[in-house]
C-alpha cells in the first residue's frame, strides 16, 4: 500500500514539474507567443497629406490583436518628405513603413523590402472577461497577398505599378484619378444644359463660357488647359490626353518612352496620337486658335475656380475638400473626365483615365519586417480600409468597394474611374520627366518648337532616365 502511495506522489510531482516547466499547461510555442506579446515594439510610419486621425481606428483595431505593437504615425510636408527620408535612412533612424507615389516605385525600389509570402506573428487568443488582460496568446502564420491576389483584388493600375518580377512592392489605400470639376452657375448662365462628357463638347463649351473685357483680356475662362505653371498636374492632364488618343507611352518592356511614335494599333502609320494630343492641349493657350481661353498670365487654376472665374478644371479627389471650403458660396459639381467618344470610350475602344495615388511600403532597413507587412495588409483589407476612406474622403483602390462608393456624390465620379485608371512608367527620375513635359508644353505655346519637334525632344530626354 505504501509503495503505491509513493508511486502516486512521484507521478503527481512529475506532472506539477512538467506544468511549471511549460508555463502552467501552455505549449512551449504558446509561452513564446505570450512573451513576445509582452515585449513592446514601435513601428515608425511616415506619410504625407493625411493626419493621424485618418488612421487611428485602424491602428486601434490592430493593437487589439497585437497589443505589443505601437504604430508611431508621422505626417510630413510634401516639399520636405523625400529629403527627410534620405537623411533619416542615412542616420539609421528612418521609418519602418513609408509612402511613395506610384510613379516613384522604380526610384525607391532599392530601399523597399518586398512583401514576403507569409509571416508568423503572435496574437491575442483569449482575454480575461473582467479585466481585459491577455490570458492566452498563440502564433499564427499569415499568408500575405501574392501578385495574383493584387490583380484580383485591386484596380488594374495597382497591379501594373506595384508588382515587379512577381514581387509585391507595396499596397495602396486609395486610387485617385483626374475628374472634371465644374461651376454649375457659370454653365447655367451660358445655357450649357449638359456637363461636357467628350472633348468635342468641351471645345463647344469654350465658345459659350469664355468672356473678354474691353481690353481684350480674358475675364472668364471656360477650362484650364494649355499651360503648365498655373495648372495643377499639367503633366497628368497631357498624359491623359495622350493615352486616350491611343499613344503607347512606353514600349511593351517599359524600357523606352514611345509616346512620340505612331500608334502601333492604327491603320494610319503616319498618325502620331501623342503629338496630336499635345497640339490639342496647347491650342487652348494659343490666341490664334478658336478654343483660346487660358494663358500663363491668369492666376492658378484652383484660385480662378474658387473665385468663380473659371467654368471647369481637371482635378483629383484630394483637392475637392479644399476647393469646397474656399469656394463655399459656389455651386460646384464633379463629373467624370471627358473622353473622346460619346459612349465614354477613347481612341482604342476602351475607356481610359489617369491614375495618381500613394503606395504604402516597408523599408529595407526595418527590424520588424513581419509586423510591418502584416499591418499594411491589415490596413488595406476591405474591413479596415473603409475606415480610412471614410475619414479621408478618398476613392477606393479595392474592386469590392467601388459599388459601395457610388452612393457618395463627391466620390462617385472618382469611384467610377478606379477600374479604368492607368499610369505609365516614366523612368527612374519621375520628377525629371515632369520637368521635360513642362518644357515641351512651354516650347509649343511660345512657338519656339512645333509640336512634333517638342515631343520628339521630350521622348529623347526621358529615355535618358530609363
Amino acid at each position: 500500500m505504501q509503495l503505491r502511495l509513493v508511486k502516486f506522489k512521484l507521478v503527481v510531482i512529475s506532472l506539477v514539474l512538467a506544468l511549471l516547466a511549460t508555463g502552467c499547461g501552455l505549449k512551449q510555442g504558446d509561452t513564446q507567443a505570450m512573451n513576445e506579446l509582452k515585449t513592446p515594439i514601435t513601428i515608425k510610419y511616415w506619410r504625407v497629406f493625411d493626419g493621424p486621425d485618418a488612421f487611428q481606428e485602424i491602428i486601434n483595431a490592430y493593437k487589439r490583436e497585437h497589443p505589443n505593437v505601437n504604430i508611431e504615425y508621422r505626417k510630413l510636408r510634401y516639399d520636405e518628405y523625400e529629403q527627410a527620408l534620405l537623411e533619416a535612412w542615412a542616420e539609421d533612424r528612418g521609418p519602418d513603413i513609408f509612402s511613395v507615389h506610384n510613379s516613384w516605385l522604380a526610384k525607391y525600389e532599392s530601399k523597399i523590402l518586398a512583401m514576403p509570402e507569409t509571416v508568423k506573428l503572435p496574437y491575442v487568443a483569449q482575454r480575461n472577461k473582467r479585466t481585459g488582460s491577455v490570458e492566452k496568446a498563440l502564433y499564427q502564420q499569415v499568408n500575405l497577398w501574392t501578385a495574383i491576389d493584387i490583380r484580383n483584388n485591386f484596380a488594374e493600375a495597382v497591379y501594373q505599378d506595384v508588382v515587379r518580377k512577381n514581387k509585391v512592392l507595396g499596397l495602396p489605400l486609395s486610387v485617385d484619378s483626374l475628374a472634371l470639376f465644374y461651376n454649375r452657375t457659370l454653365l447655367d448662365n451660358a445655357l450649357i444644359t449638359k456637363v461636357p462628357s467628350t472633348w468635342v463638347e468641351v471645345k463647344e463649351a469654350v465658345k459659350k463660357l469664355t468672356l473678354q473685357d474691353e481690353a481684350g483680356s480674358i475675364a472668364q475662362s471656360a477650362i484650364a488647359l494649355g499651360t503648365v505653371d498655373n495648372i495643377n498636374r499639367a503633366f497628368d492632364v497631357v498624359s491623359l490626353l495622350m493615352m486616350q488618343n491611343g499613344a503607347q507611352m512606353t514600349d511593351d518592356s517599359g524600357s523606352k518612352a514611345t509616346f512620340n511614335q505612331p500608334s502601333p494599333y492604327s491603320s494610319d502609320k503616319n498618325f502620331k496620337p501623342g503629338m496630336e494630343a499635345l497640339r490639342f492641349y496647347t491650342d487652348f493657350a494659343l490666341p490664334s486658335k478658336e478654343v483660346y481661353n487660358w494663358n500663363e498670365d491668369l492666376p492658378q487654376a484652383t484660385d480662378s475656380f474658387v473665385r468663380g472665374k473659371l467654368g471647369m478644371m481637371l482635378g483629383y479627389a484630394y483637392q475637392l475638400p479644399l476647393i469646397r471650403s474656399q469656394g463655399a458660396k459656389l455651386n460646384i459639381g464633379v463629373a467624370e473626365a471627358p473622353h473622346i467618344n460619346s459612349d465614354g470610350s477613347d481612341a482604342l475602344g476602351s475607356k481610359l483615365n489617369m491614375a495618381s495615388y500613394w503606395v504604402e511600403t516597408v523599408s529595407a532597413k526595418t527590424k520588424y519586417e513581419n509586423y510591418a507587412w502584416d499591418f499594411l495588409q491589415f490596413a488595406s483589407s476591405k474591413e479596415q480600409v473603409i475606415k480610412y476612406l471614410t475619414a479621408a474622403k478618398k476613392p477606393t483602390a479595392l474592386r469590392d468597394l467601388v459599388s459601395a462608393q457610388l452612393s457618395q456624390p463627391d466620390i462617385k465620379p472618382f469611384a467610377n474611374q478606379v477600374l479604368t485608371a492607368r499610369s505609365w512608367y516614366r523612368g527612374r527620375n519621375p520628377l525629371a520627366a515632369e520637368e521635360v513635359f513642362r518644357q515641351m508644353i512651354k516650347a509649343v505655346v511660345a512657338g519656339s518648337n512645333t509640336a512634333e519637334e517638342a515631343i520628339n525632344f521630350a521622348a529623347q530626354k526621358i529615355n535618358q532616365t530609363f
